[in-house]
């Protein structure tokens, strides 16, 4: 690893400064970052509506928005004003590497539920309509696997979080990105455990009333791409000469 790189280690309350830190960029830039994540939204859906073709492409390219996410805070932080053409800044710079992280994810995730099917969790056939009543019928007694597949896609994306600021700041390879990423991962876990447990209720207040309340809480999520890795990484003392 690059020795003139370090990587603080945080008590775990930093977890919610993530996303206090968050709070303060979306407050001096509402409108813009709620364009920038509106944006970014709309692209998705787009993506889904082109049924599988549409599904890869968006798991590669999800890095790469955050990347752009992550750059435009850095630009943000250093006081200049933020535009739409922000959104995919990202796709300017070290492009492969970050499309490397989205198939790995995508892999992954595939993996899981592949794990998950074989353990014996009950699947829904693609067409056929959701009752979450029979379907929790049928999960009785299984949770666990569901539990299981939850917390192995937790740990993968946790390891993976800092990985899109990685390449689009420091120029990193797929596997320096994903190594230097994993290790700050494990030094910070309690810091990570608490924002990801914080975001995730924030998440489900904000989907209370009518969804409005995710107008806020997605872009504080983009926003701390940013923000926790220039605690973890750029807060660390630099190599003396």
């Amino acid at each position: 690893m690059d020795s003139s790189i370090r990587v603080a280690d945080l008590r775990a309350s930093r977890g919610a400064g993530w996303i206090a830190g968050s709070w303060t960029f979306f407050r001096a830039a509402p409108m813009a970052w709620m364009g920038l994540c509106g944006g970014w939204l709309m692209v998705i859906f787009a993506l889904l509506l082109m049924g599988v073709v549409g599904v890869v492409i968006m798991n590669f390219v999800q890095p790469v928005f955050f990347a752009s996410f992550a750059i435009a805070a850095y630009r943000q932080a250093a006081g200049e004003r933020l535009a739409m053409a922000d959104l995919f800044s990202g796709f300017r710079r070290n492009l492969r590497p970050l499309v490397n992280i989205g198939a790995i994810m995508m892999i992954v995730e595939f993996a899981v539920a592949m794990l998950m099917t074989a353990l014996g969790l009950p699947t829904v056939k693609v067409g056929d309509d959701l009752d979450l009543a029979e379907y929790a019928d049928a999960l009785g007694g299984k949770e666990w696997i569901l539990f299981t597949g939850l917390v192995l896609m937790a740990l993968t994306k946790a390891i993976l979080w800092f990985t899109p600021p990685l390449i689009a700041f420091h120029g990193m390879d797929t596997l320096q990105a994903i190594r230097w990423s994993a290790y700050a991962a494990i030094s910070n876990a309690g810091a990570l455990a608490t924002y990801f447990l914080l975001l995730s209720v924030m998440i489900v207040l904000g989907m209370a009333p009518w969804l409005l309340g995710l107008i806020v809480v997605i872009p504080l999520g983009v926003i701390s791409t940013y923000v926790s890795y220039h605690e973890v990484f750029e807060s660390a003392p630099a190599k003396p000469e």
